[in-house]
């Protein structure tokens, strides 16, 4: 690996001119294999090595370094130069909050091979080493909070900077198994107001995760200077949500014509503030760059209310933009952390809405690396854990960030790989998240109590209820322990599962047994006779019902008093983090299934539509991040891009539209669309391993029509509200029953 002296805030160019031993028509192949100890974009005489961005990523960097490797046979002449522009990225980012400034190290790092294999089996080999060149970019600051600096002043300059060879442990080099991120798509200005102090302010009509690309042209030295917000307060860039992060770009005119396009960082944003540019800002000088890694949609989902069509985008561009690398918790304040509780229960959803199987096992592979190197083998809270390089705060009601096993967060090592297996039904890719299962739960089971509960230690609860304070987000009616200990006999059931798919009998009868003794005390010590959980509130319904903890009769009790709860709060969101994803699972399956559609399809705060309502386009982390009278809620975590409470999207592609896997993979199909009050027809689409199953229904006055396209070759369970249940084969089929009006 090679570095350059430069400046932390200056992004340097790395090259190398080599000739070939051979002619170009004797090349069989040609591959470029890099990574790098910060982020780097790689050209062949000038023409991107592959459309590829932040490479190569974040990843756990201290045991799993991804390498790509990419053909680059087209590029080459007998004349050639490789250039790599090479900047911050995460390994030197100051990450974190609340002034952590964490990173991996003081000094960047890159290396390459180029491999050239010709007809007659000789094969050149073109190395990164210190006789590679090294200068300064027009790139005098890059950060992935605070935005890059381009002085186009500064192109073609060719001021040396020494290279120093780096010493590197190859173990940790690993082949990248996730997609690359890319550029995805462009929008246009949606339209630009002059603010008072002379500013323009463009809005781009859609939260997103990327960059502004902007042509100018103007006299040499003027600066632009481009702030990000993702909402107005007052008319202005709501920049107090941000923290530190200064989510600004500066560009610096050459005097002639210019583009600049700050590819070492992204932002989030909707609105952009420009001020200091030349003339007149006219739309076609800018355009937003949506950024995200390279993921194919896979579902859609439509029904008779624009509001829910629109809760359903909100929750596709929140994963596309969180969807960077990593699954991240926000992407535009100083943070943007991999935190384990948001994918947790977000998963099944974004499997339905993406092909995330590549995605989403490579970052359980940096799970696994990082519990696995954990003092305590827990999960942390968030992967790759560079919380665990914070200082340990002193304050002893300090939130422990790293090294004790929580609930819901630590879950993800079971939760995650269950989606997966439900969605893709990859026995090898299972085997590999095993592991990581286990390591969970075993740090679980030794922090159980003398009652065999998780009722001991820190956990981040049902983490944001609506009806907690702002500033104590903790503090929700659901008792932490109940919520942990129906977490752990979900975990634990499907650790039991996946052991036996895997033929591990013992590991089977452990994890069953883990699963049972849990169970029989969460009845034991928080359910009363009538089906009453302890603290009472729909949360702890929710995971009762939809986790399989109670019996029959106490299931059937339960769903009552949770429909009670939601009817009682005026079928307004009472759940946080913990409790959402599975309420309208938890009514539905109890027979409330108006209760859910009521509670899906309330527009008052705290509501999954409330803040469509509100001109959201993405998914909010608080239930008002933006309060009634348009003003920013006063909490200091307040993101307007948060995936995790559009989790309910899950329910409208697998209850009110009815496709579910009956078998993992998709092998088998089950087809159950649940209409419910509110919605005149509802239908999806959604490709799987097997091909693309469509199912939808229409109400025409006391009937509904139900319309289901399978696959050639697939086989699916067709199971009507009237009580019918039908066996079909590949084709489109249409049923038709009486709506039950009593």
């Amino acid at each position: 690996m090679i570095t350059f002296d430069a400046d932390r805030s200056v992004a340097g160019i790395l090259s190398h001119s080599f000739r070939l031993d051979r002619p170009t028509d004797q090349v069989r192949s040609a591959t470029f294999r890099a990574t790098a100890h910060g982020v780097y974009e790689a050209r062949v005489n000038e023409r991107p090595v592959s459309p590829a961005v932040l490479s190569p990523g974040w990843s756990a960097y201290e045991w799993r370094l991804p390498v790509s490797d990419d053909p680059v046979g087209h590029l080459l002449t007998e004349e050639n130069t490789v250039e790599v522009l090479l900047g911050n990225g995460w390994w030197r980012a100051d990450l974190g909050f609340a002034d952590m400034n964490l990173n991996y190290g003081a000094e960047l790092g890159f290396m390459a091979e180029l491999e050239v294999v010709y007809a007659d089996g000789h094969v050149q080999l073109v190395t990164t080493g210190d006789h590679w060149c090294a200068r300064t970019s027009d790139t005098v600051q890059n950060s992935l909070y605070d935005g890059q600096c381009v002085d186009a002043r500064l192109r073609g300059t060719r001021d040396a900077l020494p290279v120093r060879r780096l010493d590197v442990d190859r173990s940790r080099f690993v082949p990248r198994s996730g997609p690359a991120v890319t550029r995805q798509e462009t929008l246009r200005p949606s339209r630009s107001t002059r603010l008072p102090s002379g500013a323009t302010l463009v809005d781009f009509g859609q939260n997103l995760v990327g960059w502004v690309r902007m042509r100018a042209r103007g006299p040499a030295g003027t600066e632009i200077v481009l702030r990000h917000a993702e909402v107005l307060s007052q008319g202005e860039p709501a920049i107090r949500p941000l923290r530190s992060a200064k989510a600004t770009d500066t560009f610096v005119l050459s005097g002639g014509d210019d583009e600049f396009e700050p590819t070492l960082t992204f932002h989030g944003f909707r609105y952009v503030e420009v001020t200091g540019f030349p003339g007149e800002l006219t739309a076609d000088a800018l355009e937003a760059v949506v950024v995200h890694s390279d993921l194919r949609r896979t579902g859609r989902f439509s029904c008779s209310s624009p509001l829910v069509n629109q809760l359903v985008e909100n929750s596709v561009w929140s994963q596309k933009g969180n969807f960077l690398s990593l699954p991240t918790d926000c992407p535009q304040r100083d943070e943007r952390l991999g935190w384990t509780g948001d994918i947790a229960v977000y998963a099944p959803t974004a499997c339905l809405q993406a092909d995330v199987a590549d995605f989403l096992h490579d970052w359980l592979l940096d799970l696994y690396a990082e519990t696995r190197h954990n003092e305590n083998r827990a999960v942390p809270a968030v992967v790759p854990d560079i919380l665990k390089y914070a200082p340990v705060p002193e304050a002893p009601e300090a939130v422990p960030m790293s090294g004790v096993p929580t609930a819901v967060w630590g879950d993800a090592a079971v939760w995650v790989p269950q989606a997966l297996w439900q969605a893709y039904g990859d026995r090898d890719r299972l085997a590999a998240h095993y592991p990581g299962m286990v390591l969970h739960l075993e740090s679980v089971a030794a922090a159980l109590s003398e009652t065999g509960l998780w009722d001991e230690g820190f956990q981040w609860g049902d983490w944001l209820d609506p009806d907690a304070p702002a500033a104590k987000p903790w503090a929700a009616k659901a008792d932490p322990a109940v919520v942990a200990s129906a977490c752990l006999v979900r975990s634990a059931a499907f650790a039991a599962e996946a052991a036996d798919i895997l033929g591990q009998a013992e590991d089977h009868r452990r994890w069953a047994d883990l699963a049972a003794r849990t169970k029989a005390a969460f009845l034991e010590h928080y359910v009363d006779p009538q089906g009453r959980v302890r603290s009472d509130c729909t949360t702890v319904y929710a995971l009762a019902i939809t986790f399989g903890i109670l019996d029959a009769e106490r299931r059937r009790a339960a769903g009552e008093r949770l429909a009670e709860l939601v009817r009682a709060g005026g079928h307004r969101v009472t759940t946080g983090f913990a409790g959402t994803p599975y309420i309208t699972w938890a009514l539905s399956g109890t027979g409330h299934v108006e209760d859910a559609y009521r509670l899906l399809l309330q527009t008052e705060c705290p509501s999954w539509l409330y803040p469509v309502t509100m001109g959201a386009t993405t998914i909010w982390e608080r239930w008002d991040s933006l309060l009634p009278d348009g003003t920013v809620n006063p909490g200091e975590m307040t993101s307007f891009n948060h995936y995790a409470l559009g989790a309910v999207t899950d329910w409208l592609y697998q209850v009110v539209a009815g496709i579910r896997p009956a078998e993992p993979g998709y092998a088998r199909v089950a087809l159950a669309p649940t209409p419910g009050p509110g919605l005149d027809w509802a239908r999806a689409a959604l490709d799987t391993p097997g091909g693309t199953v469509e199912c939808g229904w229409e109400r025409r006055g006391d009937r509904i029509d139900v319309r289901a396209v399978i696959p050639d070759g697939m086989q699916a369970d067709v199971i009507l509200q009237d009580g019918t249940k039908h066996l079909v084969g590949g084709g489109t089929h249409t049923f038709g029953y009486r709506e039950d009006l009593s």
